[in-house]
């Protein structure tokens, strides 16, 4: 099954497809970021968020999707430039018929390293562990979109275990 994990935002929105094996073990399919230009206006920059979405979302044929939650910023200009694409994003996944999670930034830690307060740093260097890759995904929220990924896949597997399935 791909699932793909979603780091929003309007200059960059990372995004990472993984899929797990039968034995269990995870793997990258794809990860990047959709970028987009101060050049152009909130509008255009949402519309190529959606699209570029909608597109990997078909190339993967994506099963299953995670998003991150926007936590409290100091900088509302930010906050409100994330949520907006935040919202093109979850429209994307909706519209593609999506049952949409949300993890919020602790969440994801704690399903990464185990800890829910790990630094950048250590979440990147488990991301790489968990996947075996060779190097730590680049840019940043790459990975963090890799992460979030993990994150769904091992909460998947423990309401699972919960459900006695």
């Amino acid at each position: 099954m791909a699932v793909i994990g979603i780091d929003p935002g309007t200059a960059l929105t990372g995004f990472g497809v993984v899929q797990e094996n039968a034995n269990g073990n995870l793997g990258v399919i794809d990860y990047g970021v959709i970028e987009t230009s101060t050049d152009e206006n909130d509008a255009s920059r949402l519309q190529i968020i959606y699209s570029k979405i909608c597109d990997i979302l078909t190339l993967y044929n994506i099963e299953s999707c995670a998003v991150e939650r926007l936590f409290f910023q100091k900088n509302v200009k930010t906050a409100i430039s994330v949520g907006q694409a935040r919202g093109v994003i979850l429209l994307a996944l909706n519209q593609n018929h999506l049952e949409i999670h949300e993890y919020n930034p602790v969440e994801i830690k704690q399903a990464v390293t185990g800890y829910g307060q790990a630094s950048k740093k250590q979440v990147q260097e488990m991301v790489k562990v968990i996947l075996a890759l060779d190097h730590i995904p680049k840019p940043d929220d790459a990975a963090d979109a890799l992460a979030v990924a993990i994150c769904h896949i091992h909460s998947r597997k423990l309401n699972k275990m919960g459900q006695g399935r």
